[in-house]
């Protein structure tokens, strides 16, 4: 599947692949050869999205059935226009027949609305809806669907005979608008000491971007025995590591709290591979993607000096034993190591020199996070 893709003057992200397709039709043909096996039902195909539906339902369906298709158009570009045309190709009798209409995807419902009165005044005996695609958040009608591939949210969607302006109904996949143009979502590194926390915060403000630390979330969550702070506690309880899923988790939930966010600094998340896939995953789902990893590079001298001087005052611990201070700069350079790799190969990784005034090493990661 494609990281992206561009029709016309938009881009598109992936969203959902061929195989979950598939066994989101399984399910739908299964549920009518269970509800339909001695109907002779007649398959009706909506053009001219559904044709890749009506032909994987056909395929699955056991029993008798006939198939027709029909035109009755209501998107133009990536907006519905919220009316529907003269109904084409309905060339037979369907009185005392139970109809089945096969759409791509439903959304507001106008079209099933208007289709639905057609047939019943033609005196079809019994009309049934199924849909690939269902967005319930769009959905504003009253009139019941039967059946349902997969629910998604409302946004707009290309392939698996889906288009935007003519472009994109032969993929096999689906893809998702990419709406966040202009996001920039930065992983912030730095070792122990390196003024990372002191930056997220200046460049929160100078980029009107949504910090996110890891340890902040968690406590959070622990702290307000939110669902997924009990489970994390669960699990810390019994000193065992928190599973990713439930990481990732919180960040989403963290990312949908601010719609309307320029981008995210993400601080303390990800630490692996699996994690960093994890994260662009769900900005993939979201629109968006891994601008950078951006990390501050400071001389492990400097640090040890910096933590211990600041031990004299902030009563950590850890920030007073050099022996510690060394192990914990080890434990961040070989977990960084593993993502810088990571990032490089996706010419993602940004390594800035920590060293001088606050502003100094502000207008360093300026100059690569304008670049992006």
């Amino acid at each position: 599947m494609d990281s992206m893709i561009k029709l016309h003057d938009l881009q598109f992200v992936p969203f959902i692949a061929e195989n979950e397709i598939q066994t989101a039709i399984d399910s739908v043909a299964d549920r009518l050869n269970k509800d339909l096996s001695d109907k002779n039902p007649l398959f009706i195909g909506v053009l001219n999205g559904a044709f890749m539906f009506v032909s994987e339902v056909v395929k699955r369906f056991k029993f008798d059935c006939e198939v027709s298709f029909i035109k009755l158009a209501s998107y133009q570009g990536t907006e519905t226009t919220n009316q529907v045309n003269k109904l084409i190709g309905l060339d037979r009798d369907i009185s005392g027949r139970t109809v089945v209409v096969l759409e791509d995807i439903v959304d507001t419902g106008n079209t099933i609305t208007a289709l639905s009165e057609v047939f019943k005044d033609q005196g079809c005996e019994d009309v049934k809806i199924a849909t690939l695609f269902f967005k319930p958040e769009a959905y504003t009608k009253k009139i019941k669907i039967d059946y349902f591939g997969i629910e998604i949210p409302n946004k707009f969607i290309v392939g698996y005979g889906l288009d935007y302006n003519g472009l994109g109904r032969n993929l096999t996949d689906v893809y998702q608008l990419k709406s966040s143009y202009n996001m920039t979502n930065l992983v912030l590194f730095g070792p122990p000491g390196a003024g990372k926390g002191t930056q997220a915060e200046v460049l929160k403000q100078k980029y009107d971007l949504v910090h996110i630390s890891t340890g902040d979330v968690f406590r959070y969550n622990i702290k307000n025995a939110t669902e997924l702070g009990t489970l994390a506690k669960s699990y810390i309880d019994k000193g065992q590591l928190v599973p990713d899923e439930v990481t990732i988790n919180m960040l989403n939930a963290e990312v949908d709290k601010n719609p309307q966010a320029q981008g995210f600094i993400f601080d303390g998340f990800p630490r692996t591979e699996a994690q960093a896939a994890s994260l662009q995953e769900l900005l993939t789902s979201k629109g968006s993607e891994v601008s950078a990893m951006v990390a501050l590079e400071v001389d492990d001298e400097v640090l040890v000096q910096r933590l211990l001087e600041r031990g004299k005052t902030s009563g950590r611990p850890d920030d007073a034993d050099e022996g510690v201070i060394r192990n914990r700069i080890k434990v961040y350079y070989d977990e960084t190591a593993i993502l810088k790799n990571y990032y490089q190969k996706q010419h993602k990784y940004f390594g800035v020199d920590g060293v001088g005034g606050i502003d100094e090493i502000t207008d360093r990661l300026s100059a690569v996070i304008d670049e992006l």
